[in-house]
């Protein structure tokens, strides 16, 4: 499969670069498409071909997010219109427009005097009334290809009248100096909404320029009434599902079903339509990808116009999605129409079932339980997941790991404001809301296997055909939840975990243990969080 050419290169929007405070004394190329891009960023050096003609490159010392590096520019006091309603903190760290000012300047200044830069007028969003019309200015070929995966591409006559709402100006190889630019390192993002304008320097990790775009949307969608989400998607025309969770808890691979079709990986919005995309391609993680678990997302390795990212190959080419010697963190980005199975505009209708996963290691929750609205909102806001021995380096038994809204590195606002109004959504649609560990149960990590796909699958498929809501269930009298007492396909004996372990008293101990962390993690939100919601907090048994 072969991306379309629309015969774009060359066209240029209503606004020229000077609109961006650009003075180019080199070649600006405008909007070119995935073929010419790989052929500059060849000629340039900028990456390889895999044996496939697939472009490889690699991102150097940076191979993911730089969270300590990322900075919003605060406005005034709380009043603000443009950054009042921003939860400052350690997500959300500030920082002064005069620091801003004095560093755009110098990006500005960087950019203007390459050689070449390349340009992309491109809109985030699927839908026409919520997209936000977005230009990237890079430096890299192959980010400006990278940009054109990810966002919406325009047709000729939408590029010609395309006004910029938000520029990023990517300058990868420019390094700050802490010392005099106010930074924390040589690396930097930083977002201006008074200046509608992100500058991003000191690192050549492609994620951050899709990432900045999302904090954005996050930012704006809550105040026209729509829930921005970091979730997948995928529908059957009539019934449409969207999965919540953290890295290594199965999001891309469950929302990946020959029987549904994808909407989108990452980043959705909840509007009065709908659930619409906020991509126009995927980014996903690749390393120890097999042909068999994923055939969907393997092909597009092998389709000319994706990028891969720190991959190594063989000495014939050949990528080895095994070899983590760059990083862990290989990734591929491609458009979404290289994925067959998938909605022709990127949208569906309201959720009729709102997933959240987690992988579960100290083998206390159940493999899949019912939410109420108010367990939802606390549950979303929490975003638990567990890490176990050797996924990071000093781990050597399970830690709980919260991620608030399962995003939260790009939430700008108050949890509580995502979760109130998933709650509100949620109630009027009609939705269910299911917590499904694909972890562990029988003693948890090191003690047990992984619960099995195939178990998790059936469990899947039955909340979102609608059978499991016939079962008989049960409240857990520690976490609240319904826990349903059977399931065709599932051995009855999994679905309670603590009749699993063998020792009721270990169980009830590290339960306890889990339900204490719960409690202490959400001590950071009560402010601002309703009674409701904070009465659905597990409570320990003595």
């Amino acid at each position: 499969m072969a991306l379309s050419v629309i015969g774009c290169a060359g066209l240029e929007g209503r606004h020229d670069l000077s609109h961006h405070g650009l003075s180019p004394s080199g070649q600006v190329h405008w909007n070119l498409e995935w073929q010419e891009l790989y052929e500059v960023a060849l000629r340039r050096g900028e990456g390889n071909l895999t044996a496939h003609g697939v472009l490889m490159t690699e991102t150097g010392e940076r191979t993911g997010r730089s969270p300590n590096d990322k900075f919003v520019v605060k406005m005034g006091d709380e009043n603000n219109p443009l950054t009042g309603d921003i939860w400052w903190g350690d997500v959300n760290v500030p920082t002064t427009p005069e620091i801003y000012e004095k560093l755009s300047q110098k990006v500005r200044n960087y950019l203007s005097n390459r050689e070449e830069i390349f340009v992309q007028d491109l809109h985030c969003g699927a839908d026409a009334d919520e997209r936000l019309a977005i230009r990237v200015v890079t430096e890299n070929a192959w980010h400006s290809a990278f940009a054109r995966n990810m966002f919406l591409r325009p047709s000729i006559e939408e590029i010609q009248a395309h006004e910029p709402e938000f520029t990023i100006l990517h300058a990868p190889h420019f390094r700050a100096d802490p010392q005099t630019d106010g930074t924390n390192s040589d690396a930097f993002v930083i977002i201006s909404f008074e200046d509608k304008t992100v500058i991003i320097g000191g690192t050549r990790y492609a994620g951050e320029i899709k990432k900045s775009i999302f904090s954005i949307m996050n930012h704006i969608l809550p105040g026209r009434g729509h829930l921005p989400m970091h979730c997948s998607s995928n529908t059957t025309g009539d019934n449409t599902a969207v999965f919540f969770g953290l890295s290594g808890t199965g999001k891309t691979t469950l929302s990946a079903d020959p029987n549904r079709a994808l909407v989108g990986d990452d980043e959705h919005g909840w509007s009065a339509k709908g659930v619409f995309n906020f991509e126009g391609g995927c980014y996903a993680k690749l390393i120890d990808l097999e042909e068999e678990e994923e055939p969907a997302i393997f092909a597009t390795t092998r389709m000319p116009g994706s990028i891969l990212e720190n991959i190594v190959t063989d000495d014939a080419g050949i990528p080895d999605f095994t070899d983590d010697s760059l990083t862990a963190n290989t990734r591929g980005s491609y458009p979404i129409e290289f994925i067959e199975n998938r909605t022709e505009d990127s949208m569906a209708g309201h959720p009729q079932n709102v997933v959240f996963l987690t992988c579960d290691a100290f083998g206390v929750l159940p493999p899949i339980s019912r939410l109420s609205p108010a367990q939802a909102a606390y549950h979303f806001i929490s975003g638990y997941t567990a890490k176990v021995a050797g996924t990071e380096v000093g781990i050597k038994e399970p830690q709980a790991t919260f991620s608030a809204c399962f995003g939260a590195p790009f939430m700008p606002r108050h949890p509580s404001v995502y979760a109130d109004l998933l709650a509100s959504k949620m109630a009027e649609h009609g939705a269910h809301c299911w917590l499904l560990n694909t972890g562990w149960v029988s003693g948890g990590y090191g003690k047990s296997k992984r619960i099995k796909i195939k178990h998790t699958r059936a469990l899947l498929n039955a909340a979102l055909d609608g059978s499991l809501n016939d079962a008989r269930f049960v409240i857990d009298p520690r976490f609240g939840f319904e826990v349903p007492q059977s399931c065709e396909g599932v051995p009855e004996e999994i679905l309670n975990p603590r009749e699993t372990w063998g020792d009721g008293a270990n169980y009830d101990a590290t339960a306890n243990q889990l339900a204490n962390m719960f409690v202490e993690n959400f001590k950071q939100f009560e402010q601002g969080t309703s009674q409701e919601v904070l009465d659905a907090a597990p409570k320990p048994l003595s």
